[in-house]
């Protein structure tokens, strides 16, 4: 279920909006300004952004590029009444999947929200398939994994934690979500502890001194530093 944050401070505009993709199977979280927009962002992981231009603390294209420079991969549709030409070219120069005028109709927005999820998902499955930054290489189709050289030993969890973390590189993945997406090879769910040992098994694999890879925040989850080549 993709997660959509809406970040509009016309009340009634954001929770109609909010209902109808909610009904179409996405799950929605209303921002009706930029300070609630960023603690949403650095508390969660969202699939895909809908932003308003003309907000009460801020202006959406400043938001667009603070956000863009975190989080580069989140698709964002502006939904705004500002409608010339020079904001929509600004728009998509900030990096804007697309840019839809108020008033709008809202099975419109849905179709546009839905290619752009689309072409998410085949970028993120392109850049899932591996890891590599010179050091460390990472194949999660061929199930190998590199070290300075040296072949690794990754068990299959340790595989789906990478591949969990990579994907969301630089953005904070929580315990909740670890602990939801693994299981052993007997279909039994890791519990917590688990989660720690694997992980700090997992660290010692694949970091050394100089080439640091997760980063943990003490009782929230880890964070995937490395950068790609």
């Amino acid at each position: 279920m993709a997660g959509i944050l809406v970040i509009e401070d016309d009340l009634a505009l954001s929770a109609g909006l909010c209902f109808e993709l909610d009904m179409s199977g996405y799950l929605t979280v209303a921002a009706y300004n930029c300070q609630k927009a960023r603690q949403l962002l650095k508390s969660d992981i969202f699939d895909l952004m809908i932003l308003d231009v003309n907000l009460p603390d801020g202006n959406g294209f400043d938001f667009c590029r603070e956000v863009k420079e975190i989080r580069p991969e989140i698709p964002v549709i502006f939904l705004t009444a500002n409608d010339l030409e020079e904001d929509e070219l600004r728009g998509f120069d900030l990096g804007a999947d697309d840019y839809v005028t108020k008033p709008f109709q809202i099975q419109i927005l849905k179709r546009r929200v839905e290619v752009a999820l689309r072409r998410r998902s085949i970028g993120a499955k392109e850049s899932e398939d591996a890891y590599d930054d010179g050091f460390l290489h990472l194949d999660f189709r061929g199930l190998t994994a590199v070290r300075n050289g040296e072949k690794l030993t990754i068990t299959p969890n340790e595989y789906k934690l990478l591949r969990l973390l990579t994907a969301h590189g630089g953005n904070l993945v929580t315990r909740r979500l670890l602990l939801e997406k693994l299981w052993d090879c007997d279909g039994n769910f890791v519990d917590d502890h688990t989660l720690t040992v694997t992980m700090n098994r997992l660290r010692a694999k694949i970091e050394q001194e100089g080439h640091s890879y997760i980063r943990t925040v003490r009782g929230m989850g880890y964070i995937w530093i490395g950068e790609k080549a």
